[in-house]
């Protein structure tokens, strides 16, 4: 018989609701407004770089990006751009912040069914009042035993999320192989990875598919029978 199953853990953008899907709406808006200064390939390079340097000053969510994307507008024009573009790129970073919730396929039954016997959990990175938005227009949130918003995900993260009972009875269940995946195995949980179509760049990693612990499924439909059969193992 298996060891019991005591805690699931869910990330939040793109494994519970839609997220990446409006940041690149807003990239496709940007790059049209320095269409006159730049090629679109180029400013995707550019603004990665800017969001890469910023993590540590802004961390992860709407406010960093929007903030990345005023820099990189003003480098690639040569502090040229016109304060009407600038003023575009806030409006599309408060649309971003209000924007309505669109839960992804099989997440709100999926939580309601495996939290009827588990502690769950929900490990997410970003903006803490935008992340409790979201929270709160899920749907969801009664349905967790505890959140955890963080400037970013470790293995110390998932250590401290999973000390009691412990990580080895924990599994951790989202769409980035980066900060879902890898560090919740390396603490010694299982991790459960969910591809959506979207993936940033900075959280793309590859699958430790040698990993005993490492599992990939379709969807989230098929998590319940799959939390069931780690309890076999």
């Amino acid at each position: 018989m298996g060891t019991k199953v005591s805690t699931i853990a869910f990330d939040a953008d793109d494994t519970l609701w839609q997220n990446e899907a409006f940041f690149r709406v807003t990239q496709e808006r940007f790059a049209a407004l320095l269409a006159d200064f730049t090629d679109p390939d180029h400013l995707t390079e550019r603004l990665l770089d800017a969001e890469r340097r910023n993590i540590g000053h802004y961390g992860f969510g709407v406010k960093g990006f929007t903030l990345s994307m005023i820099e990189t507008a003003i480098d690639v024009t040569e502090e040229q751009v016109p304060a009407s573009v600038i003023r575009e790129l806030i409006a599309a970073g408060q649309e971003m912040l209000s924007h309505p919730i669109h839960l992804l396929p099989h997440a709100a039954e999926t939580v309601a069914r495996l939290a009827e016997q588990h502690e769950i959990l929900l490990i997410t990175k970003g903006d803490l009042l935008d992340q409790e938005r979201k929270l709160a227009q899920s749907g969801l949130g009664d349905l967790f035993d505890g959140v955890h918003v963080v400037s970013d995900k470790s293995t110390q993260t998932y250590l401290t999320a999973f000390a009691d009972p412990g990580p080895e009875t924990a599994v951790m269940v989202g769409n980035s192989l980066k900060s879902d995946i890898i560090p919740a195995l390396d603490a010694g949980a299982w991790g459960v990875h969910v591809p959506h179509d979207l993936t940033w760049a900075y959280e793309q990693a590859e699958a430790p598919l040698a990993h005993s612990r490492f599992r990939e499924i379709s969807h989230l439909g098929v998590l319940p029978g799959l939390i069931s059969e780690f309890e076999q193992i």
